[in-house]
């Protein structure tokens, strides 16, 4: 088994000017990249190998992140399948000065493991033992 804290993923990349539209806010699409791969790695720390991208719910985009800002990438594990895992991925835009940070972007992202011939290996169980686990998973449970 594998505690759910064991696959908390964060994940930082500053927006620069080659992230930016004309309106000087990162595209859409560089946020879900850099979501796809925080909610990758995390299910890689939970399967123990390689994970593909089965499905996306839908991309809430709450506000635009600026130029300069810090896009702040959560990612974990909250619930397990046979060959697959779900991770609830969470974008926010921190302040690369003080550190505040605001809710951007969220979304919930299924994996499947894979062995080297790119079929579908069994996961472990998904354990919450602590009382933080127990917190983040009812928040993905919402």
């Amino acid at each position: 088994m594998v505690e759910l804290l064991e696959t908390f993923i964060e994940d930082r990349n500053r927006i620069q000017p080659h992230h930016a539209n004309n309106l000087g806010t990162a595209h859409g699409g560089n946020v879900l990249n850099w979501m796809d791969e925080a909610g990758a790695m995390s299910a890689m720390r939970f399967a123990g190998s390689p994970c593909v991208t089965a499905h996306i719910n839908s991309v809430d985009f709450e506000r635009p992140l600026e130029i300069g800002e810090i896009a702040l990438v959560e990612a974990y594990a909250y619930e397990a399948g046979r060959t697959s895992v779900r991770v609830r991925v969470r974008a926010y835009g921190e302040d690369p000065l003080n550190g505040d940070r605001e809710v951007t972007t969220e979304s919930y992202f299924v994996f499947v493991a894979v062995n080297e011939d790119l079929r579908p290996v069994e996961v472990p169980e998904l354990d919450v033992e602590t009382e933080e686990g127990k917190r983040l998973q009812e928040m993905a449970d919402e």
